[in-house]
């Protein structure tokens, strides 16, 4: 073979092998740039992910307080009566059977009770208010008597006050078939509503009746 059919030859061969490595490096920029399309949707669509699901965070924050509500419920009274001594009881509904009553005066609380499921009752320097577990206010000025004792109350009732401790009191609340109810005091003042006569029994042991 002369040398001029050898250096074709060569030529030809390095021909040939330049282009499969022009061919693969084209095959490899190709998957690169495959590889790259792929990862940025992959990216775009994690990003677009984790932004639906902060939105979705967001909007999963985003709850009714129901608490705030019923505190805002309670904020404000259900209605408010004028009191036996002029001041004012605002009447506020807390549940089924559960009312707070507040005595205002000039803008100032002087005193709150609470019935819960029973009545409530507050002697309040010789003022003397029921408030039932159905909402109702009933207020009387005078007519105490001090126990202990058996007095004859409004109504036809009479009551037996006993002194049981400091501070605490009880009265057997008596109608013509014996002992209709008991009251007692443990440190604070208790009311009643007997068939629409309204008593109250304070702390310090003096009983009223009002119908």
């Amino acid at each position: 073979m002369s040398s001029s059919t050898v250096r074709t030859a060569r030529r030809r061969t390095l021909r040939v092998a330049a282009a499969a490595l022009i061919a693969a490096a084209g095959l490899s920029l190709t998957a690169c740039s495959g590889s790259d399309d792929t990862s940025s949707k992959s990216a775009a669509t994690a990003a677009s992910s984790s932004a639906g699901s902060s939105a979705g965070a967001q909007g999963s924050d985003a709850k009714v307080d129901t608490k705030a509500g019923a505190a805002d419920k309670a904020a404000s009274p259900s209605r408010t009566e004028t009191l036996a001594d002029g001041s004012t009881a605002e009447i506020y509904e807390l549940g089924d059977l559960h009312y707070r009553l507040k005595i205002v005066n000039d803008g100032d609380v002087l005193a709150t009770l609470e019935a819960n499921e029973h009545d409530a009752g507050l002697d309040a320097n010789d003022m003397f208010v029921v408030l039932t577990m159905g909402g109702e206010v009933h207020s009387w000025m005078g007519g105490g008597h001090q126990g202990p004792g058996t007095f004859e109350l409004a109504g036809g009732w009479k009551a037996k006050v006993t002194k049981v401790g400091e501070l605490q009191y009880r009265a057997q609340i008596i109608g013509h078939d014996g002992v209709a109810a008991t009251m007692e005091t443990n440190e604070h003042d208790t009311g009643l509503d007997a068939n629409g006569v309204y008593i109250v029994l304070s702390a310090g042991g003096v009983i009223s009746a009002h119908e």
